[in-house]
């Protein structure tokens, strides 16, 4: 009876790395090298040992290199949410600096959540990671102990000065970003300005704080009128909190939401309303998502490099990676309001 047939090597033994350079004809130090640094092997060479990868089913064994190296070719990346826009472009920052280079990821997602966070930073410590890239600079007791016991380098992301980093980190204030919102709506004459608020990470109450700050110094007898709710952010829970805000403060005339999805959520509602923006209301976000510049009206939004802030904490970890000491260890890279038809 026959039986069915077995797939690459394994009948014969698995493929090895001298199998690969045989092939080829080269050393294994090249194949290495190839594998491990590809800028040192010409495009040639490497599409050649890339070939005869493919040949010989080879598949380097990550386990053996970290043992012989005392690296693992792996950084952990923690973010609070994988479906988020504005984490998704992190990430790519993230990936298009590391890909070329040879290094993976194991991304964790803690839900907003300190705890989550812990718990995912102590499993990932079992995978050996040659350093952590993290949102934010809140944590817990106990995550900060065990990464400071881990002697691993460590960017956190997102925020600059809320307090001082482990490592590095790079980011913006969201503070400023809050006072220049309310800088903008009130230099646009609005006189009873509003925030609409979910999540309240430590980041939106920031900007909550920023923002009310600026309003206390410039209009000193402006009432406080914030509506605020722990749960995700989200375009439908935006067009509930408007509705909530506009039953509490019904004179409204300006509002600032403190993501850029709450804000969509508020357009909606206010064109269910059939409020005419920005002549009877204002709108504005934060985190200028792809969609602002194209929802009608159009979002006026505070604008943060998302993609540059994913990308600028790579080079930050390879650079200490290799060695080096990135200068400045903390990096803002600040924002740009973006003035639309909402606002």
């Amino acid at each position: 009876m026959k039986t069915a047939g077995k797939i690459g090597h394994r009948g014969k033994g698995r493929a090895r790395l001298e199998d690969v350079a045989q092939r080829v004809g080269v050393s294994a130090i090249t194949v290495s090298r190839a594998l491990n640094d590809p800028d040192k092997v010409s495009p040639a060479l490497r599409e050649r040992i890339r070939a005869a990868i493919l040949e010989t089913g080879y598949v380097p064994n990550r386990a053996a290199r970290s043992l012989a190296s005392n690296a693992t070719q792996t950084l952990a990346v923690i973010i609070p949410s994988v479906s988020n826009a504005v984490f998704s472009n992190v990430i790519k920052g993230i990936y298009d600096v590391c890909t070329p280079r040879n290094y993976d990821m194991l991304i964790g997602n803690t839900y907003y959540s300190l705890q989550q966070e812990e718990s995912l930073i102590e499993k990932f410590l079992t995978h050996m990671p040659d350093g952590f890239i993290i949102t934010g600079l809140e944590m817990t007791e106990e995550t900060e102990q065990r990464l400071r016991m881990s002697g691993l380098p460590i960017v956190q992301m997102m925020e600059t000065d809320t307090r001082p980093p482990l490592d590095m980190c790079v980011g913006i204030s969201h503070f400023d970003a809050g006072a220049a919102m309310a800088d903008y709506l009130i230099d646009q004459g609005y006189q009873q300005i509003s925030v609409i608020a979910s999540q309240l990470d430590e980041r939106t109450q920031h900007r909550i704080q920023g923002f009310s700050h600026r309003l206390r110094e410039r209009r000193p007898d402006a009432p406080e009128q914030i509506i605020a709710n722990p749960k995700p952010s989200s375009v439908q829970l935006g067009g509930q909190l408007l509705a909530e805000l506009l039953v509490r403060y019904p004179d409204t005339d300006a509002v600032f939401c403190c993501n850029d999805d709450l804000a969509y959520g508020a357009i909606y509602e206010c064109q269910r309303r059939h409020l005419r923006m920005p002549q009877q209301i204002a709108i504005s976000g934060f985190n200028d998502l792809e969609q602002s510049a194209c929802i009608n009206p159009s979002l006026t939004s505070i604008s943060i490099p998302l993609y540059e802030m994913g990308k600028t904490a790579a080079e930050m970890m390879l650079k200490r990676l290799k060695g080096e000491q990135p200068e400045p260890a903390i990096v803002d890279l600040g924002f740009k309001l973006m003035r639309r038809e909402s606002a």
